[in-house]
């Protein structure tokens, strides 16, 4: 039982490799299924599909290497931009201004906030 086991998975075992006889034989069972008027057509148009294949698969490989070649630049001018550009440090003695910088102590939630806008804090009467 082992033994039929064994063959069994040796006869599904499928080599990516094919001999001649092997070529021969399918050439042979091809010719007496499809018949001598009928099988160059189908080789042409096997031949046809193949090409069609092939000339898609290089167009979408040429396509994919531009699309990483055009990021990979983009990552080193970025990189060039960001070695090259000059470093802004204040000068000496300069105050550090509070217009760009959060006041510490914020109003409490429960006190409105006056109103700029309002008619009653309008100096204009």
């Amino acid at each position: 039982m082992l033994r039929s086991l064994v063959a069994g998975r040796y006869l599904l075992r499928y080599d990516l490799s094919m001999s001649f006889p092997d070529t021969i034989v399918l050439f042979i069972l091809a010719l007496l299924l499809f018949g001598p008027k009928k099988l160059p057509q189908i080789a042409r148009q096997v031949g046809k599909a193949l090409a069609e294949f092939k000339r898609a698969s290089n167009e979408f490989k040429a396509q994919i290497e531009s699309e990483i070649s055009q990021l990979e630049f983009e990552e080193k001018r970025k990189e060039q931009a960001q070695l090259n550009a000059p470093k802004i440090e204040p000068m000496s003695g300069s105050i550090p201004s509070s217009r760009f910088t959060l006041p510490e102590n914020r109003p409490d939630s429960d006190t409105p906030s006056p109103d700029v806008n309002s008619p009653a804090q309008s100096s204009h009467a």
